[in-house]
């Protein structure tokens, strides 16, 4: 089901690993997505994990979440 066909309620959420999130990010708009949470790197501690992220809207609304690992 389609968020524009009711009334822009998330119907999904989808986190995908790339490559280049920068590059990944740059198509995306250029496809005509909305990048709704800008390429950022999330650092979560020595012990952890760093990964790079950012959102985009598809033309029917859909949420897609992207990544590249940073440290892991």
């Amino acid at each position: 089901m389609s968020p524009r066909s009711v009334g822009g309620a998330n119907t999904m959420g989808v986190f995908i690993y790339v490559d280049d999130v920068d590059a990944h990010c740059a198509r995306a708009r250029a496809a005509g997505g909305t990048i709704t949470y800008e390429p950022t790197v999330s650092d979560y501690g020595e012990d952890y994990w760093a990964d790079k992220s950012y959102e985009v809207c598809d033309l029917e609304g859909h949420r897609w979440y992207f990544a590249q690992r940073m440290r892991g």
